[in-house]
């Protein structure tokens, strides 16, 4: 086996590594070429990555032009215990009221222990007029868990 092969996550693995995690980072395609690197809360949603944002911000902006998007999510400081994920996607943007204050409602429980609420909704509809959700569909995978080589490099 290919030591490539040997620190591959498995899907299950996946599934428990992005529940625990927090920051996902998106990186878009610039005006000028350049990746533009920007750090996002995010949910699950049937196993796939979605987030929220201002509908004016430069991702967004970004995405509107191409939906090509890499994300990374990733933990870890030293070498013998790195372990993430890298996801190709295409992001679907989301205007629709509902769809984006239901993202957020989510947002706030995850992170902020809401419970999901009436009154929890109510105030996401307020915020999610100036937002977008975020929906990012995987195209390509590559992982890594270098726990998993035991200390030897």
């Amino acid at each position: 086996m290919s030591r490539r092969d040997a620190i591959k996550m498995t899907p299950e693995e996946v599934d428990a590594f992005l529940a625990e995690q927090k920051t996902v980072t998106c990186a878009t395609n610039g005006l000028h070429g350049f990746p533009h690197l920007m750090p996002l809360w995010y949910v699950l949603r049937d196993g796939r990555i979605w987030a929220w944002t201002y509908a004016k911000s430069q991702k967004v902006r970004n995405l509107e032009r191409d939906p090509r998007c890499t994300l990374q999510v990733e933990a870890g400081t030293d070498y013998a215990e790195l372990r993430g994920l890298m996801l190709d996607c295409t992001a679907i943007i989301h205007r629709e009221l509902g769809d984006v204050s239901g993202v957020g409602a989510e947002l706030a429980a995850r992170y902020g222990g809401a419970d999901l609420s009436a009154e929890l909704e109510a105030a996401m509809r307020k915020q999610a007029a100036k937002r977008v959700a975020l929906q990012f569909v995987e195209e390509r995978r590559v992982t890594w868990d270098h726990r998993k080589l035991g200390g030897t490099y």
